[in-house]
């Protein structure tokens, strides 16, 4: 009998089915459950009640999947584009994540941060002096204790080549302004092809009833 979901108890098996190559945006959306389960809700600023009831959860990929790194900060070439995503909050990067944030800062074109990937780039000075946003519910925060930077409540947000987003979502939110800035053209067609969403990078902005947060 299929458990009931709404009422658990025992370990949840989620399943990702890979057929041949599949895109990561289109099996991505399963860390949407990762996120309601004990190894990330328990570091989360949230009573114990609500920790108390973190989903128990296995993934099982079918195919089997892994990131494997295809270069090392010795071997890495200048990138042009560079992007960094969130880390696990236990995590601290290390004067050789630094310093390498710093060099490809420098030589890069374009770099990008999603949710909590703001971070190392703030701890490698980056952000100081410029504008730039974070997830939603830390800015208050950010402005309180970081008075380098000038924090602003956006889904995206571009200051010279440095782009930044709010959380995990709104990375693409940020992808597509950036596509717009350097290929729009292209970035038009793709848009409505892909169902990418189009929404204004302004929380509050005209199509907010629409689109939700």
């Amino acid at each position: 009998m299929p458990l009931d979901l709404s009422k658990p108890g025992p370990k949840i098996h989620a399943g990702i089915i890979l057929m041949g190559e599949t895109e990561i945006l289109d099996v991505a959306p399963i860390d949407f459950l990762h996120a309601l389960s004990p190894k990330f809700i328990h570091v989360l600023p949230i009573p114990d009640e609500l920790k108390a009831k973190a989903l128990d959860m296995e993934f099982h990929w079918t195919a089997g999947i892994s990131l494997n790194a295809k270069d090392s900060y010795e071997t890495c070439p200048t990138l042009d584009i560079v992007l960094i995503g969130a880390y696990f909050p236990t995590y601290t990067p290390t004067e050789t994540d630094l310093n390498f944030i710093r060099k490809t800062h420098d030589d890069c074109a374009a770099f990008l941060t999603i949710c909590g990937g703001f971070l190392p780039a703030q701890l490698a000075g980056l952000l100081a002096g410029h504008t730039a946003t974070a997830p939603r519910f830390m800015l208050p925060m950010l402005r309180e204790q970081d008075l380098r930077t000038t924090w602003v409540k956006k889904r995206a947000h571009r200051d010279g080549k440095i782009w930044t987003s709010g959380t995990l979502l709104n990375g693409l939110d940020m992808m597509r302004e950036f596509g717009m800035h350097y290929w729009p053209e292209l970035t038009a067609v793709a848009v409505p092809l892909w169902g990418w969403p189009e929404r204004v990078v302004e929380y509050d902005g005209p199509l907010e009833q629409l689109v939700g947060r």
